[in-house]
């Protein structure tokens, strides 16, 4: 319900596509990194330094931001049964309840949405939208070209693959001819600026998801990098091997792109910044930013000091940038706080800064941080949980608990696609002396494997996978035999 409170906060919630974690130059792992606005929103806000995501891959990850709740308990793992979350209330709805006015703009990518269904911003909550669905084009948006000529000419599987079709505007189609990145900054810049307060701003970048070699023209010659086209349905070679030429290690200025697309992506958070600065609206606008699961590696992203990438449960896999600042709600002061936070308690704590009252009627996994984001407790989440079907985690504590079938198809998939390996087996890991998850300490520490997989069964049997606790239960009992 409603509080009686007039001075709500604007909220702007920004998510990007694959963001390593150690890709920020204020970190200075890496001295070509120029993040200059995310460095200036950490300054003036808070630092989440052991925030994580829902899942290490996009589609349960997303579904989890907008619904607060573990994407398990929607039967969403991996990619071959991910879905929006029909069934839930979304966090726009909870704020149009509130009267707040909602935009969304970017690429939705929640599985295999469709063109007018509940997926699409515009029809579960927000006011105003401009997005591309990425399920109907595997999983990423074009950075330049959406356009029906162009699905013409890439042909039925290129069109797909190199994600060309139209922009959708309140849900219908629109052509774009022009750089996404700016085109999504604009259209959420214009939407702060004459949109009825308060209002929700969501914007999902398709950056730095890759293709990222798709830049304008203007920022290749100014960079000195080559232009590379896409793969087309009469190229003489095929997808597969295409691809194989297009991820690291053997896409030439790999990194030179990626680090490219995410300065430009930066570049709209600033124009962000300094847009509420301009409107007097710095003090009582939460700011989040985080991006949708761990860095990829295959796309050059580098997830420092972690180990793992996206497709993963290793910290690099789910553990992400995660950056909020609020000055009119103390959150605030370029702190970093390391409670356990994930993206799941955006839902709760955004509506609770809203003046949602009534927050423990509310159904999700989120819990509402902001008095560990005003640097008033330290303690965030006891334990967060992780499943892919074929990866298992839990953390309670400094400790993490991971459960990998290597042999699994998925597994072997991602191998050979994306050439990551996942791992095989038990382990256990102490985050407060081994972040890059080196020593595995599952041999010497059986009492902790077993109370972490209590803990961990537990929780799956209450999501509603008994069969997966079943599964990886077989696992642990052989390793600790």
């Amino acid at each position: 319900m409603p509080s009686a409170s007039q001075d709500r906060p604007n909220v702007l919630l920004i998510l990007s596509d694959d963001h390593g974690y150690g890709d920020r130059s204020a970190l200075g792992h890496d001295p070509a990194v120029r993040t200059p606005a995310l460095d200036r929103l950490a300054a003036d806000g808070v630092t989440c330094s052991d925030a994580y995501v829902a899942a290490p891959i996009c589609n349960p990850s997303r579904g989890a931001i907008i619904s607060g709740s573990y994407p398990a308990r929607w039967g969403s793992t991996w990619f071959s049964d991910t879905r929006f979350p029909y069934e839930r209330t979304t966090l726009a709805e909870r704020f149009g309840e509130l009267g707040y006015t909602c935009g969304y703009f970017g690429k939705v990518h929640y599985g295999p949405e469709e063109p007018g269904d509940r997926a699409c911003p515009s029809e579960h909550g927000f006011d105003e939208s401009y997005y591309g669905l990425a399920g109907q084009q595997q999983g990423r948006l074009n950075y330049l070209i959406h356009s029906e000529e162009a699905v013409a000419e890439y042909g039925p599987e290129a069109q797909w693959r190199m994600a060309v079709q139209p922009m959708l505007h309140n849900g219908e189609p629109e052509e774009l001819d022009g750089f996404l990145t700016a085109e999504i900054g604009r259209r959420a810049r214009d939407f702060m600026t004459s949109a009825e307060e308060p209002f929700f701003t969501m914007v999902a970048f398709n950056a730095v998801h890759n293709f990222c070699w798709q830049l304008p023209a203007e920022q290749l010659k100014r960079r000195g990098l080559p232009a590379k086209p896409d793969w087309h349905d009469t190229d003489d070679i095929s997808y597969q091997d295409w691809y194989d030429g297009a991820i690291a290690p053997n896409l030439e200025h790999g990194r030179e792109y990626y680090l490219a697309q995410l300065e430009l992506m930066d570049a709209e958070i600033g124009l962000f910044l300094d847009t509420l600065h301009d409107r007097g609206l710095d003090e009582n606008t939460i700011v989040v930013y985080l991006t949708d699961n761990g860095g990829s590696t295959c796309n050059y992203g580098d997830n420092t000091p972690l180990s793992g990438t996206k497709y993963t449960l290793a910290e690099g896999g789910v553990r992400v940038p995660y950056l909020v600042r609020w000055p009119g709600g103390g959150w605030d002061g370029g702190r970093i706080e390391r409670g356990l936070v994930s993206s799941m308690d955006l839902y709760p704590t955004l509506l609770a800064a809203a003046g949602y009252e009534v927050l423990d009627s509310l159904d999700v996994d989120g819990t509402d941080q902001g008095t560990l984001w005003r640097g008033e407790t330290k303690a965030g989440h006891e334990s967060l949980h992780w499943e892919t079907g074929f990866q298992s985690a839990v953390r309670v504590g400094d400790l993490k608990l991971r459960i990998t079938h290597g042999d699994h198809q998925d597994a072997r998939g991602v191998l050979t696609v994306e050439h990551v390996e996942v791992g095989d087996g038990v382990h256990l890991f102490d985050l407060a002396a081994d972040l890059a998850e080196e020593r595995d300490l599952s041999a010497e520490r059986p009492e902790d494997v077993h109370r972490l997989w209590q803990r961990h069964a537990a929780w799956l049997h209450t999501v509603g996978r008994a069969d997966l606790a079943a599964v990886h239960g077989e696992r642990v009992a052989a390793a600790l035999a």
